[in-house]
């Protein structure tokens, strides 16, 4: 069980926190709520209180032989604000303490998320960007805002992200950096940041999930068994790590990970086009799309129907290799340009070692990820296993584990090639 502090920012967004509540407090975890003053004018005390089983207060004068102002911070696990007003960026920034919930995340030495709720305008005003620069170099984890429905008629980017969604945010920044199997962080650091927290931070990282689908006619397709979900968690653990996170999506049905800029494409030459354009600003590739070899040589305009004969045979032609062309754009580079991490994704129904290895070499990528698929394996489960096989000759076995575990695994060898050039 973790002590998770929930701060409430005074937003119309507060009411979504209640969700968010209920996912953490069913989890198991401790949760104490602290509210800004002004945010009880959007959702009561009571209600905070019913549903934590924990008193709820603003100020600091409260239980003051508690000194909850320093006790709070010093014992979380985990301090996630939802929604993070501009108001609250703004105080948190400058090192403000003049609520309990400021004073709080001043003493907190564990990983502190934010998740920014308001109108556009709001968000993209230069002082609340230098804000979110400040906290980013400090180690927080502040995602953007979600694009959407807005009050009133306003649309744009500034809506709260899914509280699932945030709620398996939090999960991975609780899970990431401890011993498996504990429950809470099994250290802290002192810069705010906690474990877990920030080591990707001011790094892009850019992930394809999913799989392509190509068309034989306008109502049939060639595709796969893939649901995006080891992409997504992917694109989860790199937001717990402080990384800017893009993902190009086949045909994923899943909710947008919170913090994620998600690009959605149908076909593998779509994706192709999607990730070369993108990989330029990329630090690290995750390759975890399962990308379609082969396509219709032609598309019918009309639906193929039966006519009482033998079907035709369907001419292949392949596709564009995305990771070898990711691979040889990055050997383009002018030499004493920034380093780029390449991981590769190989789906195997009989995973040979010999096979993998001469995929690695083939590929050129600086990490192979072998992961067994069928018979209840791999596409549309929540759990996977692999083994990653590194250009320096490294293996690493990764047991049948969480798709968000296995995600972490793999993004710690990342980190370390990384470290090794900067």
């Amino acid at each position: 069980m973790a002590r998770v502090i929930l701060g409430v920012g005074a937003g119309i967004a507060a009411y979504k926190a209640c969700e968010l509540l209920r996912l953490l407090t069913e989890a198991g975890h401790r949760v104490r709520v602290i509210p800004t003053p002004d945010a009880l004018r959007f959702v009561g005390e009571p209600t905070w209180a019913a549903l934590s089983g924990e008193p709820v207060t603003t100020d600091v004068w409260s239980g003051v032989d508690q000194v909850p102002h320093v006790r709070l911070g010093q014992t979380a696990d985990l301090v996630l604000i939802a929604p993070a007003t501009a108001d609250v960026l703004a105080r948190a920034a400058a090192g403000m303490a003049s609520d309990l919930l400021t004073a709080a995340l001043l003493t907190a030495r564990c990983p502190v998320l934010y998740a920014p709720a308001m109108h556009t305008e709001m968000w993209e005003h230069p002082a609340t960007q230098h804000n979110v620069s400040v906290l980013r170099a400090r180690g927080a984890i502040v995602v953007d805002p979600a694009v959407g429905r807005l009050t009133g008629p306003d649309t744009g980017r500034g809506r709260l992200p899914e509280p699932a969604e945030l709620f398996a945010l939090a999960e991975q920044m609780l899970s990431s950096g401890t011993d498996r199997g504990a429950s809470v962080p099994a250290v802290r650091a002192s810069s705010g940041g906690g474990p877990g927290a920030g080591r990707l931070s001011r790094r892009r990282v850019l992930i394809s999930a999913g799989g392509t689908r190509e068309e034989l006619d306008p109502v049939r397709f060639l595709g796969n068994w893939s649901t995006g979900r080891q992409g997504y968690a992917f694109a989860r653990a790199a937001v717990a790590r402080g990384a800017d996170v893009t993902v190009v999506a086949a045909n994923v049905e899943l909710p947008d990970p919170a913090g994620v800029t998600v690009i959605r494409v149908v076909s593998a030459r779509d994706m192709h086009a999607a990730m070369l354009a993108q990989a330029d600003a990329a630090d690290a590739v995750v390759m975890t799309a399962a990308v379609a070899d082969f396509r219709p040589v032609t598309r019918a305009d009309a639906k193929i129907k039966k006519d009482g004969r033998a079907p035709q045979p369907i001419a292949l032609t392949e596709n564009p290799d995305i990771l070898a062309d990711l691979v040889a754009r990055r050997a383009a580079r002018p030499p004493d340009g920034p380093h780029q991490v390449i991981v590769g994704f190989a789906a195997e129904t009989d995973p040979g070692l010999d096979a993998a290895r001469d995929k690695l070499a083939r590929k050129g990528c600086d990490l192979l990820v072998v992961n067994p698929v069928g018979n209840g394996q791999g596409f549309g489960t929540s759990d996977n296993e692999a083994l990653v096989f590194g250009r320096d000759g490294s293996r690493t076995t990764i047991a049948r584990q969480s798709k968000d575990a296995l995600a972490d695994v793999v993004l710690e060898l990342v980190e370390a090639r990384l470290n090794l050039v900067t």
